[in-house]
């Protein structure tokens, strides 16, 4: 097992001695996480198949779920790519850096390692100064997935990769906690109308405010060969059982009461501030995602939320729905795949027509 080095950075202006060791370590083959603005990354140089290969090995990835390729500016990513559409041009004007990666075809110079075997690439330009001036100084193309066991929530703290990878990869560069706390959107450009294959940082109100209407990939799972990653319908996912429980804040408080009593200790919340507004005092196991009004918040907090509130006292975790405009429709996406689609809804669970004790039942999680 390798040890793992720890490279402590200032997230808004990272020494460029300390960035150049990250450099090198990816330059020479190694791995590498690293903060974006959305989660950390793990990084491996983009064009070396065996750096890539390791990234899958490291992770428990599956070779067929393909990775984003980070980039400091679009020239370098474009220069990947071939029978670009006018539309990646506006894009990319419009959002990078940012939460937003392309799906374009791919000039060949990517190995299939990378595309997992695909004809297309998808490029991203990050926001996060530390990967910026990462990526410049590595002078190369980096894959560079969540840095996180496969299937495992995305880590938004070094802490979180650590938990995870550590004696796995070379190094771990800590720029404290990520912003936006969920992974880019990722929108399929070789189709028309352009589809958004995974929802994330950048809304569909906001892309169709740059280039119109778009289309959106059907949630559920798919006998299809993905072409972006977080597509596997459980995801994002704790130990324990997720599940998502929705309504409005005054019937999902008075749910959570119900489920306290049922669960009697076993069970862990992670809910908005108006519904723990409600909760009597000295209510346990509680974890604030923020105010029912911004989503943003609870997408910065959910990952975290998620591995802190995941003991091995808690048999499950339930997480409180949010509304699905802007953000929220990332948000609950996530929640969704770490829940495995299991969602109650807070009036069903009321009038009597769910019972903790079926929430309670092993096996793979289920709609209700």
């Amino acid at each position: 097992m390798r040890q793992t080095k720890v490279l402590t950075v200032d997230p808004h202006r990272p020494d460029p001695g300390t960035v150049e060791k990250a450099a090198r370590i990816l330059r020479s083959g190694g791995l590498v996480a690293f903060p974006t603005e959305t989660v950390y990354g793990l990084g491996a140089h983009a064009l070396d198949p065996n750096a890539v290969r390791a990234v899958f090995a490291v992770k428990g990835r599956p070779a067929d779920n393909p990775l984003i390729v980070h980039v400091s500016d679009a020239a370098k990513g474009f220069a990947l790519a071939k029978n670009l559409p006018a539309v990646a041009f506006a894009l990319a004007e419009a959002f990078w850096p940012g939460p937003l990666t392309l799906v374009v075809p791919s000039s060949g110079a990517v190995p299939k390692e990378t595309t997992a075997g695909l004809d297309t690439v998808a490029l991203r330009v990050p926001a996060h100064p530390v990967a910026l001036a990462l990526l410049a100084a590595a002078g190369v193309p980096v894959a560079a997935p969540s840095a996180n066991r496969s299937g495992r929530p995305s880590p938004t703290r070094a802490e979180h990769v650590l938990a995870d990878l550590d004696g796995r990869i070379d190094a771990v560069v800590d720029g404290g906690e990520t912003g936006v706390g969920v992974e880019s959107t990722v929108i399929d450009l070789t189709v028309s109308p352009p589809l958004i294959l995974r929802p994330g940082g950048v809304s569909r109100e906001q892309i169709e405010e740059v280039i119109g209407p778009v289309a959106e990939r059907a949630e559920g799972p798919s006998c299809e060969r993905p072409r972006s990653p977080g597509l596997k319908y459980r995801h994002y996912a704790p130990r324990a059982r997720a599940v998502v429980v929705s309504g409005a804040p005054d019937r999902v408080a008075q749910a959570v009461l119900k489920l306290a009593q049922g669960f009697q200790g076993r069970a862990a919340f992670l809910l908005s501030d108006e519904t723990i507004a409600t909760l009597p005092q000295g209510f346990s196991g509680l974890f604030p995602l923020g105010s029912k009004s911004a989503p943003e918040e609870a997408a910065r907090r959910l990952y975290h939320g998620l591995r802190e509130m995941d003991r091995p006292e808690v048999d499950v975790i339930f997480i409180e729905g949010y509304d699905e405009a802007g953000i929220g429709r990332a948000l609950m996406d996530r929640m969704r795949r770490a829940a495995a689609a299991a969602e109650v809804d807070a009036d069903a669970l009321l009038a009597g027509e769910l019972t903790p004790a079926e929430l309670a039942k092993s096996g793979e999680a289920r709609p209700w």
